[in-house]
């Protein structure tokens, strides 16, 4: 067994020790850690394979059935699945000749707590100019 202490991410108080976007600014490491994930999930293709993933019944999802979704080579989906893996937000297991990957909720757990709005009452939607990218 191992004697490590199991945080449960998203059981902090208003006071806990992770802060939302919010309530305080953000640490310089913790930026740097929360950016590489962000930027694993920047890509269209990487979103897509994490939405398969993750709405996967049973929870996994072989990549012999990824590749075919997609109009790109075996090699770039492994690549574009060892960023999102490198990232934290999944995780791999192989079985014979086929890789299996299931979702890790704990990063997207961290990622909605860090993004998550403590105020009860909502944010005001900001005026965006006419012709801005939305």
């Amino acid at each position: 067994m191992s004697k490590q202490e199991l945080v449960i991410l998203g059981q902090d108080s208003a006071e806990g020790c992770c802060p939302t976007l919010l309530t305080a600014p953000m640490a310089k490491d913790q930026a740097a850690e929360l950016a590489k994930v962000f930027k694993a999930l920047g890509d269209p293709v990487r979103l897509r394979l994490l939405s398969m993933i993750a709405s996967q019944q049973g929870g996994e999802i072989c990549v012999c059935e990824l590749t075919p979704a997609f109009d790109l080579s075996q090699p770039t989906i492994s690549h574009h699945l060892k960023l999102l893996k490198q990232a934290g937000l999944i995780a791999s297991e192989r079985r014979g000749t086929w890789v299996y990957y299931r979702l890790l909720p704990a990063m997207t757990d961290h990622l909605s707590a860090v993004l998550s709005n403590p105020q009860p009452e909502p944010l005001q939607p900001l005026d965006v100019p006419a012709g801005a990218a939305s």
